[in-house]
């Protein structure tokens, strides 16, 4: 009886250091997750829907984020490929479900290794990116 106690605690004590484990990474997979906080997302593209900002918007993009996130925004430019964390791929649907005040949020304050483009690009040039990048998903 005592053996069959012992077996019984080696396996719990191997399901608690596995359930431990596992929630550690899920923790650390999250704490790595870019969200904008709320009250970004209740921000309003005052260019939504604006045709010639986003063809601005498409020039800025080659000009500025081309280099890391590649030509048709998936991720995978050439100066993107040595990054840790990889540049973010605009056409997946996690993406452009965030909204368009997310997204200037990101573009704005950046995040290593993303850089803020706050003192960069005026704010109707981020705007127009949010709308260029709105157009990689399709």
């Amino acid at each position: 009886m005592k053996k069959k106690s012992k077996n019984y605690l080696q396996i719990l004590g191997v399901l608690m250091f596995l359930a431990f484990s596992a929630q550690a990474i899920a923790q650390e997979k999250n704490s790595n997750e870019w969200v904008a906080p709320e009250e970004a997302n209740k921000v309003v593209n005052p260019l939504k829907g604006n045709a010639e900002a986003t063809k601005a918007g498409k020039k800025l993009y080659k000009q500025q984020c081309a280099i890391c996130h590649g030509d048709t925004g998936k991720g995978d430019g050439v100066a993107g490929m040595s990054l840790t964390p990889k540049p973010t791929n605009f056409t997946l649907e996690k993406v452009q479900a965030e909204t368009d005040g997310g997204i200037f949020w990101k573009l704005t304050n950046g995040k290593a290794p993303m850089a803020a483009y706050k003192d960069i690009l005026t704010e109707e040039q981020r705007w127009q990116l949010v709308n260029y990048i709105r157009t990689l998903s399709k």
